[in-house]
């Protein structure tokens, strides 16, 4: 993989972590096109890390108040608990699909487009649908949580976006807008760094195949440009999720749909 390609790949995947298009299936795309068969796993943990790293700066004061406010005593700590709790409850159905599915997924689907294709339109019938009959007002509660935590499951198939998933089912469950995005970058820190982290005792332990080595170079430019698409991608979404702006990128996930089917 050269400069070029770790770059390209690199700003896709920050761009579309966040945005609601899906990252797996644009990266499947982005690789077709370029003619790169595999990333390989040093270039996803820098491009993943990056990502995560962008998500901490943005939101690094709700952070921040969420760790510190969960040690504090007594009634004043009880809000950040919630909120760490609710992460949590969002958490257990992607680890046990992650867990149990997520590698026989992407080895039947790995380089294959039309089921991309197809995840691509069901991404874009959801957001068009959650801006037609979305409610809003509430706050996540346990059970939304867990629900939230079921749409964040099924976007480990590629093509369906993540983002998409879980601020649409947010938005239909009555969370409202700004706590639905805000809701939905948070609880995916810690699947996107235990992922990782996974990744990276991989390569320690030299499952990176020799052949597949990237140059250092161009891990680094792929982590640049990974971070900087994803600081700008979570800060225009969260002014997006505000506005009730779904129905371009709706359009635009058909349309992707479309050509991936075309091309597969």
């Amino acid at each position: 993989m050269g400069a070029l390609e770790a770059f390209l790949l690199g700003l896709i995947q920050g761009l579309t972590e966040f945005l609601p298009v899906s990252s797996s299936g644009h990266l499947e795309i982005g690789k077709a096109l370029l003619g790169v068969e595999e990333g390989g796993l040093a270039f996803s943990v820098v491009v993943h890390g990056a990502t995560a790293i962008s998500t901490m700066v943005v939101f690094r004061k709700d952070i921040v108040d969420v760790v510190s406010g969960t040690f504090r005593p007594g009634s004043e700590g009880g809000p950040a608990r919630k909120f760490a709790g609710l992460v949590m409850v969002s958490m257990v159905p992607v680890g046990i699909v992650g867990l149990m599915f997520k590698e026989a997924i992407e080895a039947r689907l790995d380089g294959h487009l039309g089921p991309v294709g197809i995840a691509l339109m069901v991404t874009a019938a959801l957001l068009w649908w959650a801006q037609r009959r979305g409610r809003e007002g509430g706050q996540v509660g346990w059970w939304q949580a867990f629900i939230i935590g079921l749409a964040q499951a099924v976007a480990v198939l590629p093509g369906i976006s993540r983002s998409g998933a879980t601020i649409s089912a947010a938005l239909l469950l009555g969370v409202d807008r700004e706590e639905a995005a805000r809701f939905s970058f948070l609880m995916v820190l810690p699947p996107i760094l235990g992922a990782t982290a996974l990744e990276v005792k991989d390569v320690l332990e030299g499952a990176e195949v020799v052949g597949n080595a990237i140059p250092s170079s161009s891990l680094v430019i792929g982590a640049v440009a990974a971070f900087a698409s994803g600081w700008w991608a979570c800060r225009f979404m969260i002014s997006l999720v505000k506005r009730n702006g779904f129905q371009g990128f709706a359009v635009y996930c058909a349309l992707a749909g479309l050509t991936a089917l075309i091309f597969s």
